[in-house]
């Protein structure tokens, strides 16, 4: 039995490229307009409770915590491990908010991970 090797298609990869983009656009958004803004920073640590307060406090914690770089660092290993399409995705997504949101070392070597998933040998000629 011979084994398909993890090939994406032209679908797959829009996918991708849109899901990155939205996740990357958003943690710009919350770092630098609700983190590093500081009157937004200011109003939330004075008790507002909105949206984006939440968003914050949320995203302040998961980072504090190195949660994002962990994620993306075992969905890569997973991913090198046995690729899919879902893992992938789910990686892109932990990878991006890491980077931006400041889990930089974690998250830089998941992405090396990802993108070595794709290493695999050449098909063979006949």
């Amino acid at each position: 039995m011979k084994k398909k090797p993890f090939r994406l298609t032209p679908y797959q990869v829009q996918f991708l490229l849109v899901v990155g983009f939205v996740t990357v656009g958003w943690a710009l958004y919350v770092r630098y307009l609700a983190i590093e803004f500081s009157q937004v920073a200011l109003a939330c640590d004075a008790g507002l409770q909105t949206t984006i307060c939440k968003a914050r406090a949320v995203s302040t914690s998961l980072f504090k915590n190195s949660v994002f770089g962990i994620v993306a660092l075992v969905i890569a290993t997973l991913n090198l491990m046995r690729p899919s399409i879902v893992l992938l995705t789910l990686g892109v997504i932990a990878a991006g908010l890491g980077i931006v949101l400041y889990n930089i070392v974690l998250s830089g070597l998941a992405i090396g991970l990802l993108i070595l998933g794709f290493a695999r040998p050449a098909p063979a000629t006949a």
